[in-house]
């Protein structure tokens, strides 16, 4: 399909599974009201970010895929005829845990899951003690509304993660996202760090020519063990077309279940005039799988 209405979901969590589950549902249901082809989470929309400390009683949190959770949106997909983009913490096994979307197609059916490859360890961010790095590659997702590139987080910084989703024959590039502001910076770091994040995922857009779906969590969670003042997420969730222009950008405070039309037939247009992928030099690109060159 040409015209996709895009959905996305920007929620605070609190400490109750239940009413974050069912304030995404709610949000599903809205903005299947306004049409929505597709609805995309954010990430790990079921809880808190309990990565802001390690702690190993919080590994109870995880659930198995099929699961609780998968059966619960997959029923959601169905009865609202959307592609759905959910963010679970996955128990994979006893001590193997991974950070993992699942994709639902219209009918309710699981259309694919990615687990998250690029996994961070900053002040608050603590992912490596919980997850470990995804093994199913860099793989869109086929769906009836075409192939979704979906990646987590932490990968919107990695062009390699873009790259390899568009060669692969993504058509969009969707990542559900938790990212905020740490008590301790200043307004200038803030605003040097949203900068760049929104400015990065504008550059895949650019680089791959394809729409850029990124939808972040808001409000503020607080540190449970008061080693900082916890985070502010700041939202700002955003469509970007196939140039990297902002279509749509949210509210850096408040929750929104948003409906935006995109053409995806743009990325066909810019590719002509802007190849790319044409002029790759993939025979001069072999330093890129070392991690340093010395």
């Amino acid at each position: 399909m040409s015209k996709l209405k895009v959905g996305f979901v920007q929620q605070s969590c609190g400490k109750s599974r239940e009413e974050n589950i069912e304030k995404s549902i709610t949000g599903i249901r809205k903005c299947a009201e306004q049409g929505a082809h597709i609805v995309v989470l954010q990430e790990l929309h079921t809880g808190i970010y309990f990565c802001q400390a390690e702690e190993t009683d919080l590994f109870d949190m995880a659930e198995t895929i099929p699961g609780p959770s998968t059966e619960i949106f997959s029923q959601a997909a169905k009865e609202h005829q959307v592609v759905l983009v959910t963010s679970l913490f996955e128990k994979r096994a006893a001590g193997l845990y991974h950070n993992t979307a699942v994709v639902f197609d219209k009918d309710g059916s699981v259309a694919g899951k990615y687990r998250k490859m690029h996994i961070p360890d900053d002040p608050a961010y603590y992912e490596k003690f919980y997850f470990t790095p995804g093994d199913l590659g860099f793989e869109p997702i086929q769906t009836s509304i075409g192939k979704l590139g979906v990646l987590v987080c932490w990968d919107q910084w990695y062009p390699e993660a873009a790259r390899l989703m568009a060669l692969a024959g993504a058509e969009l590039l969707i990542y559900p996202t938790a990212i905020g502001w740490e008590s301790s910076d200043t307004d200038e770091e803030k605003n040097r760090q949203f900068t760049a994040w929104q400015t990065v995922q504008r550059g895949h857009a650019v680089a791959n020519g394809l729409h850029v779906v990124a939808v972040n969590r808001v409000g503020h969670e607080p540190d449970w063990t008061a080693v900082t003042n916890g985070i502010q997420f700041w939202g700002q969730s955003f469509i970007a077309g196939p140039q990297g222009e902002i279509i749509y950008a949210s509210s850096s405070e408040q929750e929104e279940n948003t409906v935006v039309e995109i053409d995806l037939e743009r990325s066909e247009q810019v590719r002509r005039i802007w190849p790319f992928l044409r002029d790759r030099r993939i025979d001069a690109y072999g330093d890129l799988v070392k991690r340093f060159r010395d």
